[in-house]
This record gives structure tokens, sequence and C-alpha cells, in this order.
């Protein structure tokens, strides 16, 4: 019997939707080795962070998040002599020993590449009373082979590749995830057909750049296949994420007028609407090309909604660099923006690139893009005023219990009332017809519409 068996442990997850997929494997591993997932940390014996080093910010919130547990009394009962702490995915991987140096009750440092190893470097910590640290520059299998704990028996996540080629002078993936590799057509597709047999009615693509899928394997991104291979399960609703426009080909796009279970929902990001930035961000495209690909995509799927990623204060960014910016997120119109000042991140080569535009005039830059977006959602769910959708529901609100939430085809999120008598129990999971009567800037709200 596994030393874990009846252990008690916990999960804190940051950043992308990899991450989030990881944390899953990491849960089906420990609680097929009999350890026992719990809500609270004050209940857990061993507490795991799935970390992002993207900004700064994120290193801020993990030490402070794992320096305010360390003093937390373990849950009555337990025979450890302290809770293990374990830290893995990006800044894991990225900091290695380093994260033992600066937190001593750090237990167990695991890497991106290696986290089927986590259950034995737990038990050996646990036995041998000492510190672990493993990070593999690159991996044997990929992670979808270890078992999972999927947050919604109705969604999944289902990776496709792993790593970046991409190299933007900004980023630090490709150092933390390493060189883009693909996983066979075939096994993707199985895995999908696996999965709707086991009742999920959502299944989100994952890569860190989907369409350049199959490169490595197949000499050229193959990426078309798999929403073709993916579409034939029948699964009702598929999304992926995340593109990259340089590789958004025609093909691609003509499969959302195409494929009836491809959602009407594009992530694009652009990061700015400068050349001049682009070119320094080593995008590789301009922002003619991203236009023209936005009307391509539109041409095939006029209700389509886009959303994007945009970082402001890039070194080097002029006044004329960030009203180019604007002026593409106000002329494209996008339903969701996620916005974000420039993090300097050691390693990359933006991180040697001079800057000397004050904080306060890049923050106005940034707040006065914040507002453009706010007022481009509020016009783009307008659309949606009157229109009956078909929603996921996941659950009930946050702030009212009587009311149901979930995303519809577009990726919105809807509320809606709780037909009168209906356990929410019965409805998660399923998708139902909502008539939106009222469009605010973040989500829709309407009435079930019952058969």
């Amino acid at each position: 019997m596994s030393s874990l068996s009846e252990r008690t442990f916990c999960l804190y997850t940051y950043g992308c939707q990899m991450n989030e997929h990881d944390s899953e494997r990491i849960a089906g591993m420990l609680e097929s080795l009999g350890a026992i997932q719990v809500e609270s940390v004050e209940d857990a014996e061993i507490a795991v962070f799935v970390t992002c080093c993207i900004r700064e910010a994120a290193d801020v919130r993990l030490m402070g998040q794992v320096a305010s547990i360390k003093n937390i009394p373990l849950p009555s009962g337990s025979d450890l002599k302290k809770r293990m702490i374990c830290i893995g995915g990006c800044i894991g991987q990225r900091d290695g020993q380093k994260l033992i140096d600066a937190l001593p009750h750090v237990d167990v440092v695991f890497g991106t590449q290696n986290i089927e190893h986590l259950p034995l470097l737990l038990e050996e910590a646990i036995q041998e009373g000492d510190h672990r640290v493993e990070t593999l520059e690159s991996a044997a299998t990929f992670s979808t082979d270890l078992p999972s704990k999927r947050v919604h028996p109705w969604a999944a996540w289902l990776p496709i590749t792993v790593g970046c080629n991409n190299f933007c002078t900004y980023c630090i993936v490709p150092y933390v995830r390493g060189r883009e590799r693909s996983r066979t057509l075939e096994d993707v597709v199985a895995e999908a057909r696996s999965l709707v047999a086991d009742g999920v009615r959502e299944i989100t693509l994952l890569g860190q750049n989907v369409n350049s899928y199959g490169r490595d394997l197949y000499g050229e991104p193959r990426f078309a296949d798999v929403l073709r291979g993916v579409s034939a399960t029948g699964v009702e609703r598929i999304r992926f994420a995340t593109s990259h426009p340089k590789d958004l080909t025609d093909e691609v796009i003509a499969l959302f007028g195409e494929l009836p279970n491809l959602m009407p929902a594009l992530h694009l990001p652009v990061q700015s609407g400068s050349d001049q930035i682009l070119k320094a961000m080593n995008r590789r495209y301009t922002a003619d090309h991203y236009r023209g690909l936005v009307d391509k995509v539109r041409a095939v799927c006029p209700d389509i909604s886009l959303s994007t990623d945009i970082i402001v204060g890039f070194p080097g960014e002029t006044e004329e660099d960030f009203q180019a910016t604007y002026d593409l997120v106000k002329s494209i119109g996008y339903s969701q923006v996620f916005t974000f000042i420039y993090s300097r991140r050691e390693g990359t080569p933006a991180a040697k690139m001079e800057d000397t535009t004050p904080r306060e005039v890049i923050q106005a830059r940034f707040e006065s893009l914040v507002d453009l977006v706010q007022d481009s959602a509020h016009e783009q769910n307008q659309r949606f005023a009157g229109r009956t959708l078909d929603v996921l529901i996941e659950g009930t609100s946050k702030r009212d219990g009587s009311m149901c939430t979930g995303h519809s085809p577009h990726n919105v999120t809807v509320h809606a009332k709780l037909p009168e008598g209906m356990a929410i129990e019965r409805l998660q999971g399923t998708i139902v017809p909502v008539r939106i009567d009222e469009a605010k800037t973040w989500y829709l709200s309407g009435e079930i519409i019952r058969g």
C-alpha cells in the first residue's frame, strides 16, 4: 500500500488551462494511490501548488500563499510532523533548488516535464524527512497518459501539443514548457472518443499554439485534421486555445462555417497593434495580416465572438505604437480582451531591452484601453438580447443561489433563474435553451425555456 493512502491533499492552481489540466492529472494520480482531495488547506496534510511564471505577480502571490500556510496546524489525527508543501508547474521548472533556498519549509519541487514523479518524490520526502527537487528538460511521455480527475464530468481539457517553438521575446513559456511536441492524431481522436463515451459534452483542445499542431510529426500543421477528427466523435461542443495568428490557416478558418459542433468563439492573441512592437516581440505577423484573418473568420462565421490578449508598455512602446493598438481594438470589436502591463521576465530577450517610459504613462494607457474594452464587450453582447441561446449549465451563481449559470456557444457567461422546484443537480452538465432578456458587459441573463 502506498504511504499516501488516506492522506489528505489540496491543490492550488494558477495560470493557463494547461496548468488546470495538469492539476486534474495530479489529483487523479494521488487519488489512484488512495489519497483524498479536500477543499481547505486546514484539512490537508499535503498542499500542492501548480504555478505560472508568465508575470511577476504570480511569483509574489506564490511566495505569499506558501508563507501563509507555514504555521497552519495539521488536521487532527495526522501522524506527519509537518504539512508537506509541493511546488510544481512553471515556477518549479524555472527555479528548482532556488525555491528550497528561499522557502526552506517547502518539501518537494517538481517541474512541468515530470509531474508523474510527484507521488514518489512526496513519499521519499515523507519517509526521509528531507527535501526532494527534480526538474527535467524534456519528458518521454505526455501527461495525458496519467490518471485524471476532471473538475466537471461534462467538460474536459484535451491537450494536443505541449511546449512552444515561437520564442516571443517577452515570453518565458518555451524555457519552462520546452520545445513543441505533438501527440499523434490517432491518440487525440481516441481520447476524444473515450471522453464522449464517458459523458463529456464539451472538449477544449489545448496547446501553447494549437494551430501548429503536427509540424514536428508530419512536417506540416494538421490542426484542421484534429478538428475534423474530434468533431466526428459527436461531441456537442468543441473549443480550442490558444491560437497564434501566424499559423491560423484558411483551412482551419473554413471549419468555423462547416463543423456544427465547433463553437463560434475564437481566442486570437494580437498582443499589439503596432508593427514595430510586433517585430520587437518576434510575433512574425503584421497588424494588417491580423485584420485580414479577422475578416476571413467573420466571412465564414459572422456571429463569432472574438477575444484576444494585449500587452501594454512593452519596452520601447511609443504613444504612436499604443494608439495603433487602441485603434485596432476599436475597429475589430472584441467580446473580451485580456489586458496586461508588460512584466519583465529574466531569461527572455525582452528583459534586456531598455525602456524609459514613465510608469504613470503606461498605467494611463492601460486604463484607457480597459475602458475601451469594456465598451466593446458591452456593445458585442447587445446582439444577444432577445435571442434564445443554448447554454451549458455549470452550477449556481456565486452571488445568488437561486440563479443557475453557464456558458453560451459564444463563451459568454449566462445567468438564469432556476425553474421552480428544480434542483441544480438536475441541470448541471445539460444544455438548455435560455431566452436572453438582458445583456450586460460581462454576462447575459434570461429565462430557461422549458419544453
